[in-house]
């Protein structure tokens, strides 16, 4: 899962790590094949191809804050993608915190059409305000069914919050359908050990295939009352690096 937050009572410090990958992150990629990437927070078993990179960015309204995220990704070796990015977010009343995402995922099977693919994640999440940082790992699985129009993805993984120093089962599960040549439809179900889980429902276009993707989602916690929206903007580049 991508290394996203989600604020609420009781849960200060508390963090999903992207599906994307964001982030976090979302994901994750270029080709002719379907991504999962941005805008899901379920991670999906894919990388960005070997020498190049991508850059996700989106902006997430919340009830009582906005986020403003961007997470840069390349993949220099084939099989490793790195990613160091983060977000600004603005609470009410004018606050400011920041937050700073490392991480490297790689694959140890890459997914077929109509077959499937895992790999491994693993990264952490700085908060300087606070003084702390989380550190999690998530195994992320996805399977390709009709020629790769629909593809599931799952995730299970451990994190650690910095403060209050708990352990956690993360988990996503994550659903991707082709529409439109270009359009697709995201639906998915997150969370943790502890909790109620969180739901997402979005579209993902491509404007430029396989190059330049918009986003949209809409989202909220089981039960109400942390409902999100978010735009997102996500660039791909072809292999340019040594």
């Amino acid at each position: 899962m991508r290394m996203t937050r989600f604020r609420h009572p009781g849960r200060f410090g508390a963090a999903y790590p992207p599906l994307r990958s964001a982030l976090l992150s979302a994901a994750l990629l270029a080709g002719s094949t379907a991504h999962a990437a941005r805008p899901m927070i379920t991670d999906d078993a894919r990388i960005v191809d070997a020498k190049a990179c991508q850059l996700e960015s989106w902006v997430k309204k919340n009830p009582d804050s906005t986020e403003f995220w961007a997470l840069p990704a390349c993949n220099f070796t084939g099989n490793l993608e790195l990613t160091l990015g983060g977000a600004s977010t603005r609470e009410a009343g004018s606050a400011k915190t920041t937050d700073v995402v490392m991480q490297g995922k790689t694959l140890f099977k890459t997914m077929d059409t109509n077959g499937w693919g895992i790999g491994l994640a693993v990264g952490t999440v700085r908060h300087p305000q606070a003084d702390t940082r989380d550190w999690y790992a998530y195994v992320p699985t996805s399977f390709s069914f009709r020629d790769d129009a629909v593809v599931v993805h799952t995730n299970v993984g451990w994190l650690r919050e910095g403060e209050p120093r708990h352990n956690r089962l993360t988990w996503g599960l994550g659903t991707e359908a082709q529409l439109t040549e270009r359009t697709w439809l995201i639906a998915e179900t997150f969370g943790q050990n502890q909790g109620k889980p969180f739901h997402q429902l979005g579209l993902r276009h491509w404007l430029v295939p396989d190059r330049i993707q918009l986003d949209a989602t809409y989202g909220n916690r089981n039960g109400g009352g942390e409902r999100w929206f978010s735009i997102g903007l996500r660039l791909l580049s072809v292999p340019f690096l040594p």
